[in-house]
Order: structure tokens, then C-alpha cells, then sequence
């Protein structure tokens, strides 16, 4: 009888494991959905930016800045649930905290690129810049929605969970290549624009790569997470 007490306990034990594993990718999925807005605003407002459309562009803006304040909460709500396991699989729970940490710095990033295009609103920026963060806001958008995907089939499919996170790192090096082409192009146009402004432009697309980096970092735990499955 106490054999069989004990192994009840177990299976109950381990469902209430599950449950919180469970809840976890969940609200986990819940954040990269509202991450993957943050950097989708950011790709509206560069866009709407490069077409003098300065009033949608600060519409897309706020937008975004909602969108990370719901990252936020997530990030909270998420490691409450995990906490309340206290014997969920260590490494499991730490690797998943870490994927929530990264996808929240993933919309800070994408806040900060939003406030410099917000500062550089009424300046005047050649065309070919203007271009440059439309085409990196783009693949920053294909890198959190391959990110998304990979997040989504971690517990249904971990192997193809996996083989997008690797693509992750493609895309991001994708954006790599880019920033260091628009930055060369300071060279071309820091004669002709003001000095404060080349400054905000600089801190926008290194703001974009980063958060293309965190993109990359947060692939190489989900490719973890898909080998524990």
C-alpha cells in the first residue's frame, strides 16, 4: 500500500510538473506573439518614416510602445507560474526564464530604435538611409516571426522547432551584413547631414542589429529547450 501511495504521489507530483512546464511555454508563446508586434510597428513606422508619412509613423509608433508594455507583464506573469514549481526541472526552468528574459530585452530594443525614429522625425535624412532601416526592420520582422515559429513547435515538433531556430542565426547574420553596409554609408553622407542627427541615426540601426542579436541568442535556448522534448 505504501508502494502504491508513493507512485500515486509521483504521477500527480509529475502532472503538476507538466502543468507548469506547460503554462510556461504557454505565456512564453503569449510574449514572443507581443515581441514579434513590437518589431512589426517598428517595421510600419520605418516605413511609414521613409515616405514622409510622419503622422502614421508616430501612430505605429505608440503602438509599439503599448505592444512592450504588454512584453512587461508577460515577462512578470511568466516568472510567477515558473515559480511555482518549485522542483520543475531545474535546467528546463532556467532555460526557459532565460528565453523570456531575452524575448523582453527583444521589445526594449525595438522600444529604443522607436524613440530614436521618433527623435529623428522632422530631420532630414537622405533616401538610401531611409531605405537601409526599412530593408533591416524587415528582416527583423522575418527573424521574430521565424523566432515565433520555432517557440510554437518546441513541445508538437522539436526537430523542426530546432532546424528554425538555425535559420534564426541566418537571418540575423542577414541584418549583420546590412548594418555594417549602412554604416559605411556615413561616410558618403556625414558631410551633408547634422551632426546630431548622424548620431541618433547611428544609435537606431545599431539598436535594430541588437535587437536582431537577441533574436539569435534566444534561438540558441529554444534549440536546448527542442532536445529536452
Amino acid at each position: 500500500m505504501l508502494l502504491e501511495s508513493v507512485v500515486v504521489e509521483k504521477r500527480s507530483y509529475d502532472w503538476f510538473e507538466y502543468r507548469r512546464k506547460t503554462k510556461g511555454l504557454e505565456l512564453a508563446h503569449e510574449q514572443i506573439i507581443k515581441a514579434v508586434d513590437t518589431v512589426t510597428w517598428l517595421h510600419k513606422a520605418a516605413k511609414s518614416f521613409a515616405e514622409k508619412n510622419r503622422n502614421d509613423a508616430k501612430k505605429y509608433v505608440e503602438n509599439l510602445y503599448l505592444a512592450e508594455e504588454e512584453v512587461d507583464k508577460l515577462r512578470t506573469d511568466t516568472f510567477y507560474e515558473l515559480s511555482k514549481g518549485a522542483a520543475l526541472i531545474s535546467d528546463y526552468r532556467e532555460d526557459l526564464l532565460h528565453v523570456v528574459k531575452r524575448l523582453d530585452t527583444l521589445a526594449d530594443y525595438s522600444k529604443d530604435a522607436a524613440r530614436c525614429l521618433e527623435m529623428l522625425m522632422n530631420a532630414e535624412i537622405p533616401s538610401e538611409l531611409c531605405q537601409k532601416i526599412v530593408y533591416m526592420t524587415g528582416k527583423l520582422v522575418d527573424t521574430a516571426q521565424m523566432l515565433k515559429s520555432s517557440i510554437e513547435k518546441i513541445s508538437s515538433s522539436p526537430s523542426i522547432s530546432a532546424k528554425e531556430a538555425k535559420q534564426v542565426g541566418n537571418l540575423e547574420n542577414d541584418i549583420d551584413t546590412e548594418y555594417l553596409c549602412t554604416k559605411s554609408l556615413f561616410v558618403k553622407y556625414g558631410a551633408s547631414m547634422n551632426c546630431g542627427v548622424m548620431v541618433i541615426f547611428d544609435d537606431l540601426i545599431e539598436f535594430i542589429e541588437q535587437a536582431a542579436d537577441m533574436c539569435a541568442d534566444t534561438a540558441d535556448y529554444i534549440l536546448v529547450l527542442a532536445s529536452r522534448e
